[in-house]
């Protein structure tokens, strides 16, 4: 899930839906513009060309907003970044329509458009531009929210299966009600199963932390992560600190220090 999600625009499904969208602004435009309104050829030339005027403006406003995702993100400044946004591609949206609109006006007419085309058309025009950017914004956000949570989803689901580790070219999951803990060897992080067999892990014990169910694991102290499984028990020692009694094993020490700090924690979570 979180592959197709990363590989979909960030204005998923903005093409689509403007496929839909234009086409009905287009019809609304007519409806606000003109008061009689007949059903003839020439009222269906008018909408495919004003339909195609829009799809136009639609597809160079896109890539003008790419173009502003690369040079002014909206984690940059947001209100900034929406402020320059709607200017420019009101401006380029409006621009479009009135040179082709020109054009056409020009090709088939012989003559200019009409004032009543800047005085009544682009004004409707350039609010529609003002919905069309709170849909970007909109989706922009929608997607990057859904992006976020399937992140959560992929690691509460790995947390659920256990921990990933890698042994030559193979990696795979060792289930957590396998694993005794984890511990740090020099510049090494080392996740250890229940045979005692090692697997070097480039992570830090605090990602390793994040990554693992809280209800299992206890990190002891800046060294070393165990399973509640192979925790005998605890002693008190001085100063309010804790030794932790481990069970028979030959990849940790009978004993792991737990400092004044965390012992009120650590017993929490124990019992």
């Amino acid at each position: 899930m979180l592959g197709l999600i990363k590989k979909r625009s960030k204005y998923y499904p903005d093409v689509g839906l403007f496929l839909v969208l234009i086409p009905v602004i287009s019809a609304i435009n007519y409806y606000l513009t003109y008061n009689n309104i007949r059903f003839n050829w020439y009222l269906n030339y008018r909408y495919l060309i004003d339909t195609g005027q829009g799809f136009l403006a639609r597809i160079l406003v896109r890539q003008l907003i790419l173009y502003l995702d690369i040079r002014l993100p909206y984690e940059k400044g947001f209100w900034r970044r929406v402020l320059i946004q709607g200017l420019t591609t009101t401006v380029l949206g409006l621009g479009v329509i009135a040179a082709t609109t020109e054009i056409l006006s020009e090709i088939i007419f012989k003559k200019p458009a009409p004032l009543d085309f800047y005085s009544v058309d682009m004004v409707i025009i350039g609010i529609w531009f003002f919905f069309i950017n709170a849909i970007y914004v909109g989706l922009y956000y929608y997607n990057k929210f859904m992006r976020v949570e399937a992140q959560i989803k992929e690691v509460e689901g790995l947390k659920s299966a256990g921990y990933r580790v890698k042994e030559g070219k193979r990696d795979f999951i060792i289930g957590f009600d396998c694993l005794m803990g984890f511990y740090v060897d020099s510049e090494h992080s080392v996740a250890v199963d229940n045979n005692n067999k090692i697997y070097y892990i480039k992570d830090s014990l605090e990602t390793i932390r994040k990554q693992i169910p809280k209800d299992i694991f206890f990190r002891l102290n800046r060294k070393f992560i165990l399973n509640k499984a192979y925790i005998k028990g605890y002693e008190r020692i001085e100063n309010g600190k804790l030794f932790v009694l481990l069970k028979n094993n030959r990849s940790f020490p009978p004993k792991i220090t737990v400092s004044r700090d965390k012992a009120s924690q650590f017993k929490k979570w124990f019992n």
